[in-house]
């Protein structure tokens, strides 16, 4: 994966500079896009109509003049293929809903300037891939590519325009529209236990089988939650007599699944950064499950841990209502 960086890193620095189409100073990045929309050979037609039509709240945001921003600005190709790839009628419902149409443009805006350079770094100190906050409140996915691009959520970035710098924060040029997730949290672990390899076929049964209201929450649209969601192998380890125990006691059942559940969206910088703030004590993060808290700490390998030995498996999984973080054990509560 090393030699993919460097090869990456090479590319990227070499194209560092890349002109404002053609501004002497730059100007915001609302100003770049209307210029380059306006150019000669225009670039951004669709992304600035898009900007136009969404919540104002975005185009004030890509035109403070005091912002730090990074866009990945998809072309007008890149908006065709869209279209293209949902049907027109499709495509015109998503552009008329003004919530949609503002989340996917926040998708595409990270807080701060991460130029190239930065990208670069990143990739070589997480292995080649990591994740990004997005202004939306979901993660883009950047990774490098076996012939030594870079993708977010698997959009190309196109390495003959990144760095394009604005007064407030940097433009990068990438190949595709990016779509955050619209499924919630129940229907991604649904899905998940349908797939090939399913992953959470016990989980899916066991809120089945608890009270309605765990699954009314998992699939409410408007909640915010973070979900620790222990895989069939984590459920296993409890051995086949407790499982069958549990899943029989509807009120015990229903405590350990909101055991796993935080009523607020904590993504795993915020866990980072919570325990930055914490220290040498433990960090304790109130459940839905009244009165059970979870305990996070970092071990000596740096490792994020819960309640002392449970393991992140996978962070990060966006869901319209939250996220999901996949987690190796059952979190079982102190009662």
């Amino acid at each position: 994966m090393r030699k993919f960086a460097v090869l990456v890193m090479v590319a990227l620095l070499a194209l560092a500079v890349v002109p404002a189409f053609g501004q002497d100073e730059p100007g915001t990045i609302a100003e770049i896009v209307v210029a380059a929309a306006s150019s000669d050979t225009p670039e951004f037609t669709v992304l600035l109509t898009a900007v136009t039509e969404a919540d104002p709240a975005v185009l004030e945001a890509l035109s403070d003049p005091e912002a730090e921003l990074t866009v990945f600005a998809p072309t007008d190709a890149a908006f065709v293929a869209l279209s293209e790839a949902l049907g027109e009628e499709a495509f015109a419902a998503v552009v008329e809903d003004t919530e949609m149409l503002t989340s996917i443009l926040l998708y595409h805006v990270l807080d701060g300037a991460v130029m190239s350079a930065d990208v670069v770094a990143a990739l070589e100190d997480n292995e080649g891939a990591f994740t990004a906050a997005t202004l939306n409140g979901q993660y883009v996915d950047v990774a490098v590519t076996e012939e030594g691009g870079v993708t977010i959520d698997q959009a190309n970035l196109n390495l003959e325009m990144v760095d394009i710098e604005a007064s407030n924060g940097v433009i990068h040029v990438i190949d595709a529209v990016l779509l955050p997730e619209t499924r919630t949290i129940a229907e991604i672990v649904v899905a998940s236990a349908d797939a090939e390899t399913p992953e959470f076929s016990i989980l899916l049964g066991a809120v089945g089988a608890a009270d309605p209201a765990v699954l009314e929450l998992l699939s409410d649209p408007e909640a915010e939650l973070t979900v620790f969601a222990p895989t069939d192998a984590a459920f296993a380890a409890l051995g086949e007599e407790t499982i069958t125990t549990v899943l029989a006691d509807q009120a015990l059942l229903t405590g350990i699944l909101q055991y796993h559940v935080v009523p607020a969206v904590v993504g795993s910088a915020d866990l980072v950064d919570l325990l930055t703030e914490a220290g040498d004590e433990d960090l304790v993060v109130p459940s839905a499950l009244e009165g059970g808290d979870l305990t996070f700490a970092v071990n000596e390998d740096g490792d994020v841990v819960i309640n002392g030995s449970v393991m992140l498996v996978a962070t990060d999984i966006d869901a319209a209502n939250g996220t999901i973080h996949v987690i190796d054990a059952v979190l079982l509560p102190a009662s």
